[in-house]
């Protein structure tokens, strides 16, 4: 009969009890052993053992004890963030097995116009589908580092170019110009011969996340707006925004002309409250991507989300490219 492995003596020392860290995580967070008993509902003494007990197991001091008063060390404010992190974690997965035993908690960085205008429309489906699944989900612009987010995948616009990560693409992005009717009307558009060059004079509303897309659509369909002694009489001056949803609202309002991706402007092309201004979009390598850290890719709501969102796209994706 084999013999069941045992922890080596130098594992036990690295791994130290709950107890001991939610001792030493609740002084830290209080600055006290005595706030840090009543945070736990247990003696000062019972406070101070524990802490100890952790000191001397681990070989470190992790606070100066100065009479009746407490600071943590360098060494004890660099382990009081990381085991506050760890015990959150913990808290987190029990209660999530605790709510929902047989589902699980499914948290998703996604990009705001994105996330409103085409995910969630689209969610129900999943959740139908998956009822015992919850979804979170948060706005993020730009790329992070997984290991310091409680985040299992994320929407990406850009490149297959995330650090430990797997990168599945979705869809590319063709932008056209678009403006309000009102807008439409006053340039008298309608009656331009060269309409790529006359977006020149008018108010071009730029996006944060595409600093050069004017720019690179002009350079596409030659138009050279680099030009100084073209006269440009504009009414409005040019604006800027961060978010694709501000962009488009801005656009509905006559502001200018934007340049946003159809299938993100649907419902305004339906209500006619937008209009393309001319059917020549701008391409781009980059592209829209579900990205997974490598260490989620087997967590089984990850799994389930991942088959969900790649089915959709396939149905979906003739529309969405002739949209």
């Amino acid at each position: 009969m084999n013999s069941l492995p045992t922890e080596s003596p130098q594992s036990k020392k690295s791994l130290p009890s709950t107890s001991m860290l939610a001792a030493f995580d609740a002084a830290a967070r209080t600055g006290s052993f005595t706030a840090a008993a009543k945070d736990l509902a247990l003696t000062q003494g019972a406070i101070s053992r524990q802490v100890n007990a952790l000191e001397l197991q681990i070989s470190v001091n992790l606070f100066h004890r100065h009479k009746q008063n407490i600071s943590l060390t360098e060494a004890g404010k660099t382990y009081a963030k990381e085991v506050n992190s760890a015990l959150s974690h913990i808290r987190s997965a029990t209660l999530n097995l605790m709510t929902n035993p047989d589902g699980g908690i499914l948290n998703i960085a996604i990009l705001p116009t994105f996330g409103s205008r085409w995910l969630m429309p689209r969610l129900a489906d999943f959740l139908a589908k998956h009822p015992r699944i919850t979804i979170n989900t948060v706005c993020k612009l730009s790329q992070f580092d997984f290991s310091h987010e409680d985040i299992h995948c994320a929407i990406h616009f850009g490149k297959a170019d995330w650090s430990q990560a797997n990168c599945t693409f979705l869809m590319a992005e063709e932008s056209v110009p678009v403006c309000s009717p009102k807008l439409f009307e006053q340039a008298e558009l309608a009656k331009v011969d060269n309409v790529c060059a006359r977006l020149i004079n008018l108010p071009l509303l730029h996006i944060a996340t595409r600093p050069n897309a004017w720019q690179h659509w002009f350079d596409e369909h030659k138009v050279d707006s680099t030009i100084k002694e073209q006269p440009k009489k504009k009414t409005l001056q040019d604006m800027h925004f961060e978010q694709f949803s501000i962009a488009t609202n801005a656009a509905v309002a006559g502001l200018g002309v934007a340049l946003l991706p159809k299938f993100l402007v649907e419902s305004e092309l339906q209500r006619s409250e937008l209009q393309v201004i001319c059917n020549k979009p701008q391409r781009t390598d980059n592209g829209y991507y579900l990205v997974t850290p490598n260490d989620k890719l087997n967590y089984a709501p990850m799994v389930a989300f991942t088959r969900w969102l790649s089915q959709v796209i396939k149905s979906e994706k003739p529309s969405i490219l002739n949209k």
